[in-house]
């Protein structure tokens, strides 16, 4: 009997002892998106977003499990600061609205009225993930307002092989883990690697992060925390339309990075952009899974923004650009 009070009190002081790191660390991360944010009230309902960085406008598109300050991270890492970056929430992201019945074609529309609210006539688009469906949505639908389009690890079409089985069964899995606060707390803190693997890395390349790259995915998966006030958007990127066929009417000069080792957005995406979209430039990686925006973060910051600029610039690409930026995060 000894023995086993001994062992409740220990199982207590552990309960008491996670419950209250939980707290702190979900106070912080509350904390963190309460008032860095802006809100813009348009016809497609309240969005929300921030912008940084000065010269050429550049949307920048959140994916699954982000937010306005993913955005924010991708901008950093990116694109950097000489650029005027936007970065919204999509619709059901914090305090982004869901409006009923929305779609990645609504999204879409939400973008040009943003860019209406903030007097953006014509923008460059960087889009991760399943930020990738409304980004291509809003080059087609808004084709004088996109300069350029930048996928990265994109979703774009639907398919009912067994691979992407496979990636829609992680998908439904993320969702779970999405809803809770306390849920993806847990997995992310207990299991780390196993939540890299479900977002789409295998084991070698989680083995070979080097410790800059591994802080980098620290401060993604950190970043998704809250959860809860996210899991109305991930739940509609789980279920919303893609574009399919339709992008083959897209005139916007596009740039498509994907590596082929994505579990999560499979390198058919990108192969299938790069034959339907006209003129589209396929940037292959061997390695990076869907963590290939932090694996390869300096060669995709180099090639994103000579990207941008050669299509919003006559003439000459303008000079410095400037080193790259110490990693996503970097402010």
């Amino acid at each position: 009997m000894v023995v086993l009070r001994w062992i409740a009190i220990a199982l207590l002081a552990l309960v008491i002892i996670t419950a209250t790191v939980y707290l702190r660390q979900m106070a912080r991360a509350y904390d963190r998106i309460a008032n860095s944010s802006k809100i813009a009230s348009t016809p497609a309902g309240d969005i929300e977003y921030v912008e940084n960085g000065s010269g050429p406008p550049v949307l920048v598109i959140h994916g699954s499990g982000g937010g306005y300050d993913q955005g924010a991270l991708i901008a950093n890492g990116v694109i950097g600061n000489d650029f005027h970056w936007i970065a919204p929430s999509r619709f059901g992201y914090l305090r982004s609205t869901l409006p009923e019945g929305a779609t990645f074609e609504g999204q879409a529309d939400a973008y040009a009225r943003l860019l209406d609210h903030l007097g953006i006539r014509q923008t460059a688009v960087v889009a991760l993930s399943q930020g990738g469906p409304s980004a291509l949505f809003f080059a087609l639908k808004y084709p004088e307002r996109v300069q350029s389009l930048v996928l990265i690890s994109c979703g774009v079409s639907s398919s009912s092989d067994v691979k992407q089985a496979q990636a829609n069964r992680t998908g439904d899995m993320l969702k779970v883990i999405f809803q809770h606060d306390f849920v993806y707390w847990g997995v992310s803190t207990a299991l780390k690697k196993q939540l890299m693997q479900l977002m789409g890395a295998n084991e070698e390349v989680i083995a070979r992060l080097t410790p800059g790259q591994l802080r980098t995915v620290d401060q993604i998966i950190d970043f998704m925390n809250p959860v809860a006030p996210r899991s109305a958007g991930v739940a509609l990127d789980n279920r919303a339309a893609m574009p399919n066929g339709s992008i083959a009417a897209i005139r916007a000069p596009t740039l498509i990075l994907h590596a082929t080792d994505d579990t999560l957005q499979l390198y058919r995406n990108a192969e299938f952009a790069a034959a339907t979209i006209p003129g589209a430039r396929l940037r292959r990686f061997e390695r990076g899974g869907h963590l290939l925006i932090a694996v390869e973060q300096p060669m995709i910051h180099s090639e994103v923004r000579e990207f941008i600029l050669a299509n919003a610039f006559p003439g000459p690409l303008p000079q410095p650009w400037g080193p790259p930026p110490g990693g996503i995060g970097t402010r």
